[in-house]
C-alpha cells in the first residue's frame, strides 16, 4: 500500500499522527504501510474520508485521486 505512505507525507504527518487517527499503534500502522498487514476495511474508510479521495485510489484500483460522491443517507 504505498499510496498510504505518499498521502500521508503529502499532508506532512508521521506514522504516529494517523496511528492516533485509527486508533491504533504506531507500530501497527506501519505494518499497513509497508503491506505486512492487511488493513481493515473501517480504517480505509477512516482514511478515504481524511484524505479526501476513495478507497479504490488508496488500495492502488484507480489513480483518480477525487473521491466518488458521497451517497446520501435516506
Amino acid at each position: 500500500m504505498l499510496r498510504l505512505k505518499d498521502l500521508r507525507e503529502d499532508k506532512d504527518l508521521y506514522q504516529e499522527d494517523i496511528a492516533k487517527i485509527l486508533k491504533t499503534t504506531q507500530n501497527q500502522y506501519s505494518r499497513y504501510e509497508t503491506g505486512i498487514r492487511y488493513m481493515p476495511i473501517y480504517h480505509l474508510e477512516t482514511l478515504a474520508k481524511f484524505y479526501n479521495t476513495s478507497i479504490d485510489y488508496i488500495v492502488g484500483l484507480t489513480n483518480t485521486k477525487e473521491p466518488y460522491p458521497r451517497v446520501k443517507d435516506k
